[in-house]
């Protein structure tokens, strides 16, 4: 399984930014897809998450109302939509999946990551 972050970039304080994660030789059906963010300095913090089969979301309170995170499975794609930006929301985002986990919010339940894209705000 190979996972690919795209959309990354610098956004102004209150602009929006949306993210995608294509995903490759998926063989599972069930299980979750997250996005997580590092902070310099930081440990990666769960962002949001979405479960393959039901759609059941996740959100971070840090994030709830303001990023919705959503899947096309046809297409093997888990996409984050991010506004009202705050420069506290930069960091990386990572993607990543996990078949079977017990606690979504827990980096080391996640057997596959992307390799981050870099959203900046500013300002």
């Amino acid at each position: 399984v190979q996972l690919q972050a795209s959309g990354g970039g610098l956004v102004q304080a209150g602009g929006s930014l949306k993210l995608s994660c294509a995903v490759s030789g998926r063989t599972f059906s069930t299980g979750i897809m997250s996005w997580f963010r590092q902070a310099p300095g930081k440990e990666h913090e769960f962002v949001a998450g979405i479960g393959w089969r039901d759609g059941l979301t996740y959100e971070a309170a840090s994030v709830k109302g303001r990023f919705t995170i959503s899947r096309d499975n046809a297409k093997d794609m888990v996409y984050l939509q991010m506004a009202s930006l705050t420069p506290e929301d930069t960091a990386v985002y990572y993607c990543a999946a996990a078949p079977f986990l017990h606690d979504y919010t827990v980096p080391a339940e996640y057997d596959w990551w992307g390799q981050g894209t870099q959203v900046t705000v500013s300002s």
